[in-house]
């Protein structure tokens, strides 16, 4: 339902911006042509601001709501709902997309009449957000079902390399696509993993109540926009999904990460340009 979701914001997003273009181009049609010789330039540069939503896509353990989990599993022994002769069950894995933003650097190379690779070194904050369903069975305390809630806080220093394929110039408007990989390497994902509880000898230890993913990823990207050219630079709107192609799942054997075969990451991204 969520992925269904997104799909319908981006038509809707890329409808209305197609309808400001064509605005844009009616009131164009008796304005001079701005930056006649920009796309004959060998290279340009600019900046990137984008808002962003991050979250995972999962391939899930087969099976795994009937697998019961040890007390061991859960490692929050402080927590009300630990009982160490209960079992544990995991009713279901959601991620839901949270907003951050993204700023960078532009470098386009003009590599043919329509055709530009781009290099765009940027930084990405955000958050990512599991909601797990956990059912807790025991003849000692009330079986129950709760939801916990787990976020993974992300600082990504990004180098998206593209091929964007530009139409031809309509007055000053010009749509284009763009395909391209993410090289992408996290900076805060192990952050606030750990808590301090007390143990059943009363010590006080260190524990992963989290789960845990590793610090680099690769990414494909697809997106498509609009370019605007202005009396002094080039405005753009686009819209980019970004697929997370490396399992970053850093498995600890915890309840938060046993039901879990493959995590991905996933990004859409609404970017501003300014070139």
């Amino acid at each position: 339902m969520r992925l269904k979701s997104t799909v319908k914001n981006i038509v809707l997003l890329l409808g209305f911006v197609l309808c400001l273009s064509q605005q844009g181009l009616f009131a164009q049609n008796k304005k001079p042509m701005n930056l006649m010789n920009y796309d004959y330039e060998d290279y340009h540069f600019g900046f990137i601001l984008a808002y962003n939503q991050m979250s995972y896509s999962f391939k899930y353990v087969e099976n795994y709501q009937l697998i019961p989990h040890d007390a061991s599993e859960y490692p929050n022994s402080s927590d009300s709902f630990y009982n160490a002769g209960a079992s544990y069950f995991t009713r279901s894995i959601e991620s839901p997309a949270k907003p951050g933003f993204t700023v960078g650097v532009v470098g386009n190379l003009r590599i043919g009449q329509f055709f530009d690779l781009r290099l765009i070194p940027s930084l990405s904050f955000g958050t990512r957000t599991i909601i797990y369903q956990l059912y807790r069975e025991s003849t000692a305390v009330p079986s129950t079902l709760v939801s916990k809630e787990k976020s993974i806080l992300s600082t990504f220093i990004e180098f998206p390399l593209q091929i964007k394929y530009r139409s031809k110039r309509l007055n000053n408007v010009a749509a284009y696509v763009i395909c391209g990989t993410n090289f992408k390497f996290d900076l805060a994902s192990q952050k606030k993993s750990q808590i301090d509880v007390t143990n059943a000898a009363g010590e006080q230890i260190t524990v992963i109540d989290n789960i845990r993913v590793k610090k680099f990823d690769v990414a494909a990207e697809i997106g498509a926009g609009f370019d605007f050219y202005n009396s002094y630079f080039k405005f753009g709107i686009e819209l980019k999904l970004s697929f997370g192609l490396l399992n970053v799942l850093d498995k600890q054997n915890l309840i938060y990460d046993s039901s879990i075969q493959t995590l991905k990451n996933r990004t859409f991204q609404v970017s501003f340009t300014f070139e």
